[in-house]
């Protein structure tokens, strides 16, 4: 009876550990997008240059995805978690350094068009160190961030049982980190405020140090918390099988599937910071405070994702995944081309309690915003059906689920240089297209065909 009860409570801790990992995915990673409108002002309005900070935070889960699946074999998740901690206290410090090094030492100039009035107009801009050693910080970031989702997303997953009890505990830590996500563009579009020429780095160096102290704080924490090690080997090495993940149709299709996903999630509120803050004649037309208004809007997008996982928690046990990825991803449409084609002369009053002096914006940026409680099942529902039925190669599947995670990365900056050539409502076409190809990964693409191939430890199997 005291063997089981020690069990039982072990796995609780190891579930709030995680739930808490997963909180500071967010907080690091929704970082980037507030502070690129930084980078865009001081480039004259070019926010493809400004979404570089994200870009260069994703690229790291191309690196880092496959290396970060075998560190769980190799050394466990503990000790993975541990490592991406010490890894993000770095990448935090290196982007705070871009605030004190650097701003007067310039290293080339560059020029870009952007449109004004429907006429492209040529700007040059003066690209300073510190800008690279911000992008250096970000990209640091980024190898924490994929290292603690290959393992907080399995681990999840495996103390929930798989299935949709996996899922319901996925969504539910997906819940803590939509919170996580809806504070920080919201702190940070609170620091800058209207942007200026004096707008820099140091606005927003305080937030930098409070992610660093959390970041300590959660080493010491997780330091003494004992975490289930499922795929560690007893002599530390890989066990190479005579198949891989990759012969698994529906692991392919869902990796796929994430790449566009986590450009969607990315791409949907980050477009939408760049043309609400933007109050020239491209932009939203947003009189006043314009960055703090389009960080408390984006922040509601968060915020409506924590309102989606924790909802998806309550029916998971029931609802099956496959069914909330096909409604989501379908409503998901209709909202976005609803915001596409709406004139942005079409507005709504910014409620007071996001922003008591009163504005008008877009009706096209509330529906974007709703968006959010449809991306917000998709990442726990995704990799629940990736990785269904994957047995021991599913530590190998997370690192290359992780590594996809770049299109978080990628497919932003093409959204961002779509909005740069047609404007920023018609780049979220490139939004549609791939919210399409989750619909139909939830439709077929998600079925494992290849059941043939044994998945139990138990099964002969090895090379």
């Amino acid at each position: 009876m005291n063997q089981v009860k020690s069990s039982s409570n072990g796995r609780l801790i190891a579930i709030i550990a995680m739930f808490f990992l997963f909180a500071m995915i967010s907080f690091v990673t929704n970082l980037a997008a507030p502070i690129g409108t930084i980078w865009g002002y001081k480039f004259e309005g070019n926010s493809t240059l400004g979404m570089m900070g994200n870009m260069m935070n994703f690229l790291a889960y191309l690196f880092m995805g496959i290396p970060a699946g075998n560190l769980l074999v190799k050394i466990g998740y503990k000790k993975t978690a541990l490592w991406a901690m010490a890894i993000g206290f770095v990448g935090l410090f290196v982007q705070w350094l871009s605030s004190m090094v650097g701003a007067d030492v310039n290293l080339f100039e560059m020029t870009s068009t952007v449109k004004e009035n429907g006429v492209e107009v040529a700007k040059t801009f003066i690209v300073p160190l510190n800008f690279l050693i911000y992008l250096l910080g970000a990209f640091i970031c980024g190898f924490c961030v994929c290292m603690l989702n290959t393992v907080v997303n399995p681990m999840l997953n495996l103390l929930g049982g798989g299935g949709n009890k996996g899922n319901q505990l996925i969504q539910t830590g997906g819940s803590l980190n939509s919170l996580s996500a809806t504070l920080t563009p919201f702190f940070v579009g609170a620091l800058i405020g209207s942007l200026s020429p004096s707008t820099a780095m140091s606005n927003v160096a305080p937030l930098l140090w409070i992610a660093m102290g959390v970041f300590a704080v959660a080493f010491v924490i997780i330091s003494f918390v004992a975490i289930p090690e499922p795929n560690l080997t007893k002599s530390g090495k890989k066990v190479k099988y005579a198949h891989s993940p990759w012969n698994f149709r529906h692991l392919v299709l869902g990796v796929i599937g994430i790449f566009f996903y986590v450009g969607i999630e990315i791409g949907i509120p980050g477009t939408l910071n760049f043309y609400l803050a933007d109050q020239s004649a491209n932009g939203a037309g947003v009189e006043g405070a314009a960055s703090t208004i389009a960080g408390a809007i984006v922040a509601i997008y968060w915020l409506l994702m924590l309102v989606g996982r924790f909802c998806s928690s309550i029916i998971s046990g029931a609802v099956s995944t496959r069914a909330q990825i096909i409604t989501v991803s379908t409503v998901a449409i209709a909202l976005v081309v609803a915001a596409i084609v709406i004139p942005k002369t079409v507005t709504l009053p910014v409620p007071e309690f996001i922003y008591a002096e009163g504005a008008q914006v877009p009706v096209s940026a509330f529906l974007l915003v709703i968006c959010g409680l449809c991306t917000s099942v998709m990442w726990g529902g995704i990799f629940n059906l990736a990785v269904e039925g994957l047995g021991k190669y599913t530590a190998q599947a997370s690192g290359i689920f992780m590594m996809m995670v770049v299109g978080g990365g990628i497919m932003p900056l093409v959204q961002s240089y779509i909005s740069g050539v047609a404007g920023y409502m018609a780049s979220y076409w490139l939004i549609v297209a791939m919210l399409a190809y989750l619909l139909f990964y939830g439709v077929s693409g998600s079925k494992n065909v290849n059941t043939d191939i044994p998945v139990d430890d138990a099964v002969e199997d090895a090379l």
